[in-house]
């Protein structure tokens, strides 16, 4: 509950997931995907070369340039897939889902000479069922894209850059998994974890204002140096607030407590302005980022009630301990590690992400990513990725106590919930640059942490899912 080409941004949004993240392609750059979708206009005559353009539908009879000339660029991708639970879980069987992402932006310089300025505007569109739901019952969540099928606003805000672009200020609707807690390489994979992590989807109100959800909030980003970047946001402290749901994206909630988030990001061995990326191969590109968030609600502690008592004794009051604000403290890193020439797209990446939050008041208190990445695996796949990776949830004490109070209470095989670990393979093949097909793997060992959401005196098998996406920018 893991930014160069226009396609690979907006196939970003699709996989942030998410829950975000993600919803989230191997080649973007969470860090500022704004400035991805504001590109030049595809050149007139796109109507040919069909697989070889940048879009399927090309400059749209035209009208794509014509909207270049005014600032605005207009942007169509749908994400498509299949996955299949083959053992274990709540069930065995497959679903499919899918979301469409249109996002809208416009450059204020090209349309009224404001210098600067970008406005953004995205919807989503939610469709198919959820097999994490349906059929596994893990803590992790098998897809990126999975939500309640809905059609809803995404992200509604404008953006100000000063100083010569060393600043800006980003003002209005925002899922924070666009910028914050991001890794590259991570975002080659489908599993929900390699986008947003387990520990904020579970440990945040309403999983945060991270796909499908959003939040009011104001970001600030400023460079540093060449190589520091700090950003700092604050935003409503819960997406949905006091409603059950939220599916036109248009509650904007003010009312519940505020979420802060800052990170310093650390980049090292980038090209310059003008120089190619391969430009030197023992300039071996890396990231490195730490952050903090802190959310100032109130939080029901896992174990204990509002006198001391554990909430499986029978006296007592069923009223959660009441703990003041929340926290979590992580870390990320993207690191090339080898590339045998300069001259060519072969190379390959490590990441790494963890995360820690207090036990006392959460349901995950700590998670961590972990995985490889293959860029251009075999000849004349330039723009092909495989990938290797593996998610750990480690449940809090408190709620890993209150399943062994249960547990002596009943004096029955009561599940007792422990840590989950997922493994993630992964190959990407890019068809054509507006068409990628993904093939998908995926195994969860210790399902549920150790409990079955559906009886817990049921322990749940390990599951297998196997799967293939399809996104198409369109």
């Amino acid at each position: 509950m893991r930014k160069a080409a226009l396609a690979t941004a907006l196939s970003w949004v699709a996989l942030a997931s998410n829950p975000a993240s993600a919803a989230a392609a191997p080649d973007a750059t969470p860090e500022a995907p704004e400035a991805d979708l504001n590109i030049q206009a595809q050149p007139t005559g796109q109507w040919t070369g069909l697989w070889t353009r940048q879009t399927l539908l090309g400059d749209m009879g035209g009208l794509r340039p014509w909207l270049g000339k005014y600032g605005v660029t207009f942007q169509l991708t749908e994400t498509s897939e299949y996955l299949a639970n083959l053992r274990g879980g709540l069930s065995r069987g497959g679903d499919y889902d899918g979301l469409t992402t249109v996002t809208v932006q416009m450059d204020t310089q090209k349309a009224f000479g404001l210098p600067g300025g970008l406005f953004n505007v995205s919807g989503l569109q939610i469709h198919g069922r959820n097999l994490s739901a349906d059929r596994l019952g893990t803590l992790n969540t098998a897809s990126g894209i999975e939500a309640e099928g809905a059609t809803r606003l995404w992200e509604l805000w404008y953006q100000q850059s000063f100083l010569n672009k060393r600043v800006d200020v980003k003002v209005g609707q925002q899922s924070i998994d666009q910028e914050f807690i991001t890794s590259t390489y991570a975002a080659t994979f489908i599993n929900t974890m390699f986008g947003w992590p387990a520990l904020p989807s579970y440990d945040m109100p309403s999983g945060g204002p991270a796909y499908p959800l959003s939040a009011l909030g104001v970001r600030v980003r400023g460079q540093i140096t060449p190589s520091l970047t700090a950003l700092a946001g604050v935003y409503s402290g819960d997406p949905l607030g006091n409603a059950s749901t939220n599916k036109s994206g248009s509650n904007f909630n003010l009312h519940n407590g505020a979420l802060w988030i800052g990170e310093l990001q650390y980049a090292i061995n980038q090209p310059a302005d003008g120089e190619m990326v391969g430009a030197d191969s023992n300039r071996l590109p890396g990231t490195y980022k730490i952050g903090v968030w802190y959310n100032s609600n109130r939080f029901g502690d896992p174990r204990f009630d509002n006198t001391g008592l554990s909430l499986a004794n029978p006296a007592s009051t069923g009223i959660a301990q009441s703990h003041r604000g929340n926290y979590s403290i992580y870390a990320v890193a993207d690191q090339m590690v080898w590339r045998p020439d300069p001259d060519e797209a072969r190379s390959l990446g490590v990441f790494a992400r963890v995360m820690g939050a207090p036990d006392d008041r959460n349901l995950v208190s700590f998670s961590a990513n972990l995985g490889v990445v293959l860029k251009a695996p075999f000849k004349g796949r330039d723009n092909d990725s495989a990938g290797l990776a593996v998610t750990y949830i480690k449940v809090g004490k408190h709620a890993h106590d209150l399943d062994l109070d249960n547990r002596a209470l009943l004096n029955s095989p009561y599940g007792v919930r422990t840590s989950e670990t997922a493994l993630e393979a992964t190959y990407i093949y890019q068809v054509t640059p507006w068409w990628q097909l993904q093939g998908d793997a995926q195994y969860t060992f210790n399902a549920g942490a150790g409990q079955n959401p559906n009886d817990p005196a049921q322990p749940l098998r390990n599951t297998f899912v196997v799967g293939v996406r399809t996104t198409i920018t369109f």
